[in-house]
């Protein structure tokens, strides 16, 4: 729901916290694309210059060949495919072979359904379109449960199992993380391939720090 979404101030003094922080990744997002209001290519641009020296994923809205050329000229090193993509699976396997690491997948999930941001839209089985990236080669997964994203209420750890239990390939975890537990929670689940967690409203309220937070992934 973008009438959900709070305003935590400038993306570009934000980042510039974040690299003073001591991030190597920062998760960056074009809310208006994601929901078709509109886009902030160039502040995107801007946000990912002033970034120079860490990496940056981009994503929001990236779900055809002209958004996706736009998000690559940003200098991002990663772009993320909105799951809306998915409808058009044979554009998003030409993406992937041409670009393999670079892509990775947004797999926005509503119970056993991928749901496309901003329209609602049912996009698919979430076990049947995962086997099928699975067959193009798709290179990484962001997964998220659409009714925690932004909710503190906890990530869905039985989600996450479940798509790690479906590919060997790097899976991102993102919605709902409110505590350190949760990160603890999430290192748990590394050993079956979880490789990272997408961090946002827990930081902007204050629940805990970026040092904290890495400090619990790395012991």
């Amino acid at each position: 729901n973008e009438n959900s979404h709070e305003s935590f101030g400038s993306p570009m003094d934000i980042a510039s916290d974040w690299l003073t922080s001591g991030a190597n990744w920062i998760h960056l997002v074009d809310i208006d694309a994601a929901y078709g209001k509109g886009e902030n290519r160039k502040l995107i641009s801007e946000v990912v210059s002033r970034c120079s020296g860490i990496n940056v994923q981009v994503s929001g809205g990236i779900r055809d060949q002209e958004s996706l050329t736009a998000a690559l000229q940003t200098g991002a090193s990663r772009i993320n495919l909105a799951t809306s993509a998915l409808m058009d699976m044979p554009w998003v396997k030409s993406a992937i072979s041409t670009y393999g690491k670079q892509i990775s997948v947004s797999l926005d999930v509503s119970g056993s359904r991928l749901v496309a941001r901003g329209s609602g839209e049912a996009v698919g089985d979430l076990e049947l379109v995962l086997l099928q990236l699975e067959q193009i080669a798709c290179a990484r997964y962001v997964v998220t449960d659409i009714k925690r994203d932004g909710s503190l209420n906890g990530p869905n750890l039985e989600l996450l199992e479940q798509v790690l239990s479906l590919t060997g390939k790097p899976v991102i975890a993102s919605g709902g993380i409110a505590e350190l537990s949760d990160l603890e929670a999430l290192v748990g689940l590394r050993s079956k391939g979880l490789a990272g967690a997408i961090l946002g409203k827990a930081l902007y309220v204050g629940r805990f720090s970026l040092e904290q937070a890495v400090k619990v992934v790395n012991s």
